[in-house]
C-alpha cells in the first residue's frame, strides 16, 4: 500500500466537489485528505486529494478521475518534486503552570499562538504531516480540548506548473 497525493484542476462549478467525492465513495475508495479552493483563475478550482491503496487501485483512481468532464488536469504530487503543507489549529488547556511549557513547544516548531484565554492557548502550525504529527505527540502530556486539520495542499516545485499530467 502506498499513499498518493493528487492535484486536480477542475471547473469551478456547482456540484464538482460532490461529483469527484462521489467517484471515490461509489467505488469504495477512502479519501485520506481533501482540500479544495479557487485558483488564480476564478474559472477553476484546485483539489488536493490524498489516497492510499495498492498500485492497481491508485491507477484506477487516476483513470476514473480523467473521465469526469469537470476535470481539466491531474498531477501526482511526488515527494521531493513538490511542496505539500497542512495547517492545524490546536486548543490546549493551559493554566498558569503549563502555559510556558506549551509556548516553548510551539516555539520549537515555529508555531504561532493565535488565541490566549485564562485557561487555554490556541496554537497554529503549518508544515508537512510528519512535522504536525511530531508537534501533536509532544503535546501528549497536556489536555488538547480541540484540534482541527485543513488537509494537505501542494504545488510542484520550481518554475514548472501542474499541467504535467498524472503519468509523468
Amino acid at each position: 500500500m502506498r499513499r498518493m497525493t493528487l492535484s486536480i484542476l477542475v471547473d469551478n462549478t456547482a456540484g464538482v466537489l460532490s461529483r469527484v467525492a462521489g467517484l471515490f465513495s461509489r467505488r469504495g475508495y477512502n479519501i485520506d485528505s481533501l482540500t479544495v479552493g479557487e485558483t488564480e483563475n476564478p474559472a477553476f478550482s484546485r483539489m488536493t486529494v490524498a489516497v492510499t491503496g495498492d498500485d492497481l487501485i491508485l491507477e484506477q483512481i487516476g483513470k476514473q478521475l480523467e473521465k469526469l468532464e469537470d476535470v481539466r488536469e491531474i498531477t501526482e504530487l511526488k515527494d521531493g518534486e513538490s511542496v505539500c503543507r497542512e495547517l492545524i489549529l490546536v486548543k490546549v488547556m493551559a493554566g498558569q503552570k503549563d502555559r510556558q511549557a506549551i509556548i516553548a513547544v510551539a516555539d520549537i516548531f515555529r508555531a504561532k499562538i493565535v488565541d490566549v484565554a485564562m485557561e487555554s492557548l490556541m496554537v497554529e502550525l503549518t508544515g508537512n504531516q510528519v512535522k504536525l504529527d511530531a508537534f501533536i505527540k509532544l503535546l501528549d502530556g497536556f489536555e488538547i480540548k480541540e484540534l482541527v486539520r485543513t488537509g494537505i495542499t501542494g504545488l510542484v516545485r520550481g518554475a514548472g506548473d501542474l499541467a504535467q499530467g498524472i503519468d509523468d
